[in-house]
């Protein structure tokens, strides 16, 4: 039991309003962001920090990518800048891959929190802007350093004054850059309003610090974790899985041990680092490999330090899984959004029935570009323009019920609206539907991916940078479930395109993305007709797959 002199019903309420103020921080970043990934998806993380850098609470909104790795990440920060060293005022940014959240187009700032004269708190926010310069989002760069501007640990703002050298040189190093100056004065805003919420909750109850509120909130999430793993059976279980890669397949080999206490996530026997950009650097692995494990074990438990610390990941030096400098990274995420699924394939033999089906799970965002140069020339190009779309294919049947399709699990962005992308860009959406017959048969059936039909609309070429998963190595079902459909990236005039690299359209044809459905759960043989029918119906299988995989015969 906690001694303490805030009381059980106060820590609730102040719990509570914690709550809404990360909440109103993402929301500031949100509403002021410059770019799609941030005002459309939700490509962020929000969150308060108490004065030894221990993430206390998380805002709702954000990715579990961004959320986990920056809770390390602010450690990094008062390393380099102690907290009783900064001032009123005062605000810092890194993009640093290894001390922020995993490639250079991410950007993290930190601001102190000042109450009655001392600092009390820090608020951190992250999002991952449209550019940073270098060989553009293509997993095709051999070094960080091919691609784009790094940002070391530094002050964004001292004493209220913006360092506007630091953001001349980014101006100088990014193709968009009013979308990327603008949301670097979002992601300060977000601080502020954070910080200014907190400073009145702190005087409305009276509040010196934050010291032991955050102990209290740490501590019981960090015995609530505890509590959790004691009920699991003890052990350890391996799962493995091969995905495309680049030049080669990856081996992704997990090894899950469940203590008292704690679990622990070991990497030992995962393929080495890649010589192309799809390497991971170990706090993006952490970050989704204990979301996953809190998927599965206690979902219902705050999000912070204490819930952190339960879950301790080791990979060896230059795997994929913890890639070191000089290590290109930039599509990190192909390789740490498959991690959840091989949480769940450790899990589903510790606890069997428990767990879902394999799913598309690496986003299929497509990021268009048309540029001089990249495209064409300068001639040839009537509108440049360089916009992230976030997409996603289907995720896998659970034990019980049927996988979600075009959800993008476990990343949490939302998909970006057509109308969005359509009304900033040239780009023209002329087919956004559910792929039929792509989620895995089974019991209960994998989520649907989804087609796309792109093109420019103004008839000059576009290019695609394409870093795409599941088109080789098919989501896998589970428990006798079928495995999901394979993705596909093409021309309308019928050229095949690879999976990853960068590719331009020429004027006048289209491209057409079929995205992976998730794998099933469970022998189709078992599906309830009922169901099978109303798939057909609803046109999410065809009549063939419904009479040839389940058995349906036509009425």
């Amino acid at each position: 039991m906690i001694k303490n002199s805030i009381g059980e019903i106060e820590s609730q309420v102040l719990w509570n309003r914690l709550i809404s103020v990360v909440e109103e921080q993402a929301q500031t970043l949100i509403r002021t962001a410059f770019s799609t990934a941030a005002r459309e998806a939700g490509d962020i993380s929000a969150g308060v920090f108490d004065r030894r850098g221990r993430m206390v609470a998380q805002a709702v909104t954000g990715t579990p990518g961004h959320v986990n790795s920056m809770a390390r990440a602010v450690g990094h920060f008062l390393d380099e800048f102690p907290i009783d060293t900064l001032k009123p005022g005062d605000a810092l940014i890194t993009n640093d891959p290894w001390k922020g959240t995993g490639h250079l187009f991410d950007l993290t700032v930190v601001t102190p929190t000042f109450h009655r004269g001392k600092a009390v708190a820090l608020f951190a926010c992250t999002t991952h802007v449209v550019d940073i310069g270098g060989i553009g989002q293509s997993p095709a760069g051999k070094q960080v350093f091919h691609e784009g501007l790094q940002i070391p640990i530094m002050h964004l703002a001292r004493e209220g004054r913006m360092n506007e050298d630091l953001l001349r040189i980014v101006r100088a190093n990014v193709r968009e850059p009013v979308q990327v100056a603008g949301d670097i004065y979002g992601l300060a805003a977000c601080n502020d309003t954070g910080s200014a919420r907190l400073v009145e909750m702190m005087q409305e109850f009276d509040l010196a610090d934050l010291e032991e509120l955050s102990d209290i909130i740490i501590t019981r999430s960090r015995q609530a974790m505890a509590d959790a793993i004691a009920k699991l059976p003890r052990g350890s279980w391996t799962s493995c899985m091969t995905i495309d890669g680049f030049e080669a397949p990856v081996e992704l080999v997990g090894t899950l041990t469940i203590e008292s206490d704690i679990i622990r996530v070991d990497y030992t026997g995962t393929s080495g680092i890649s010589s192309f950009a799809i390497n991971c650097p170990l706090c993006y692995t952490d970050a989704y490999t204990a979301f996953g494990v809190k998927c599965a074990v206690a979902p219902w438990i705050p999000n912070n330090a204490g819930t952190l610390d339960s879950v301790v990941v080791t990979a060896p030096e230059n795997c994929i899984v913890n890639a070191l400098h000089p290590a290109a990274v930039y599509s990190r995420s192909i390789i740490g959004h498959m991690l959840p699924d091989i949480i769940f394939g450790c899990l589903d033999q510790a606890l069997p029935e428990t767990m879902p089906a394999e799913g598309t799970s690496s986003l299929w965002n497509l990021s268009l570009v048309a540029a001089h140069g990249l495209t064409g020339r300068a001639d040839e190009i009537r509108t440049p323009f360089n916009v992230t779309t976030f997409h996603s294919g289907g995720a896998g049947a659970r034990p019980r019920i049927d996988g979600l399709s075009a959800t993008p699990f476990p990343s949490g962005v939302r998909n970006v609206p057509v109308e969005v992308t359509e009304s900033i860009t040239p780009v023209v959406i002329w087919r956004k539907e559910l792929r039929v017959d792509s989620g895995g048969a089974g019991k209960f059936r994998g989520g649907l991916g989804q087609v796309m039909e792109v093109s420019n609309r103004e008839g000059s070429p576009m290019g695609i940078y394409h870093r795409f998963e599941r088109v080789r190595f098919a989501p896998r079902g589970r428990a006798g479930g079928k495995d999901g459909a394979l993705g596909r990236l093409r021309l309308q005039s019928g050229k095949e395109l690879s999976e990853k690299g960068f590719y331009v359209v020429p004027a006048g044809d289209r491209l057409i993305v079929e995205m992976p459905g998730g794998g099933g759960y469970g022998a189709p043989t078992e599906r309830e007709r009922d169901l099978v029918q109303r798939d057909v119906d609803y046109g999410f299988i065809t009549a063939s797959e419904a009479e040839q995989i389940y058995g349906l015969k036509k009425s």
